[in-house]
């Protein structure tokens, strides 16, 4: 399956070296960027370059091996995958006049967007999570029972029921204002 074989002799004879380079970027005496450029000459790259590469092999491999063997695995992958892409769905539907792309040519103003950006998603996984729990305990006090593989697979990153193009109003009412939640939606279970 693999279109390459490794060659430890490169490892072996630049060990030492590889470990220097380990050591340095450990240390900060040396900037990944510009071990970067020491690593590579006229774009291709150097001896020890090509003998980190062979090392990255190996790890690369031991992964690829634990990959195809084991869909326990495969699965944790997935899932982690999908919970990435639930978030940035949530930050484009956030960011939809701009389709998600930052505007500012200036560093700030970028950084200001993507703090600004970061707050409101955080802001609305927040009200997910206090407003999830809050309807798990409603289930619980009346007798409904549970599959904790159900509770686990919940996720506090959905926005279908917010209204990103509405009107806000940023009075709070007074239940809210005292650390109360609204009232939960008791819709019916074809709603969920």
């Amino acid at each position: 399956m693999a279109r390459h074989r490794l060659h430890p002799e490169r490892i072996v004879q630049n060990w030492n070296d590889m470990l220097r380079v380990a050591g340095s970027l450990k240390l900060g005496t040396v900037t990944a960027s510009r071990l970067i450029r020491t690593l590579q000459r006229d774009g291709r790259p150097t001896t020890l370059g090509k003998a980190i590469g062979e090392y990255g092999r190996i790890y690369k491999t031991i992964y690829l091996l634990n990959y195809l063997n084991d869909p326990g695995y495969r699965r944790r992958i997935l899932t982690q995958l999908n919970r990435g892409e639930s978030r940035h769905s949530l930050a484009r539907a956030v960011c939809y006049g701009k389709r998600g792309e930052l505007h500012q040519r200036y560093k700030e103003g970028q950084e200001d967007q993507l703090g600004a950006l970061g707050f409101v998603v955080n802001a609305i996984v927040l009200w997910n999570t206090r407003y999830m729990s809050a309807a798990l305990q409603n289930l619980r006090v009346q007798g409904q029972m549970m599959d904790l593989t159900d509770i686990k697979r919940l996720s506090p990153v959905g926005h279908d029921h917010i209204n990103m193009v509405g009107r806000y109003s940023f009075t709070l009412p007074e239940e809210i204002a005292h650390g109360d939640l609204r009232p939960l939606n008791r819709g019916s279970a074809d709603s969920f």
